[in-house]
């Protein structure tokens, strides 16, 4: 994968604020890749279990927990809640959205 873009999306997913969230494609397009979500969502799976990048504010388009069902879901979950960010049927609503 291109470390450019890689670097980038580790930027923009460390720069959403506590209480937000984005989408694997919004961050796409701010790193200059549109259309390439699924290669965010590939960089936020492929990170250390103890990264401090906050990658559970990164969400689905529609605003669902891509992971939705599965232990990195849950933690994805729990960890939006503590932060105050409602999860609805495993959706954030949109206000929350950068």
């Amino acid at each position: 994968m291109n470390p450019e873009f890689r670097d980038a999306v580790y930027q923009i997913v460390a720069a959403i604020p506590p209480g937000h969230v984005s989408s694997y494609g919004a961050v796409a397009k701010q790193a200059g890749f549109p259309r390439h979500a699924r290669f965010v969502g590939r960089l936020m799976s492929q990170l250390p279990k103890d990264t401090r990048l906050p990658w559970h504010r990164v969400l689905r388009a529609d605003g669902c927990i891509a992971l939705a069902g599965t232990p990195s879901g849950e933690i994805q979950t729990q960890r939006l809640l503590d932060e105050n960010i409602p999860v609805l049927g495993d959706r954030v609503p949109r206000q929350y959205f950068i």
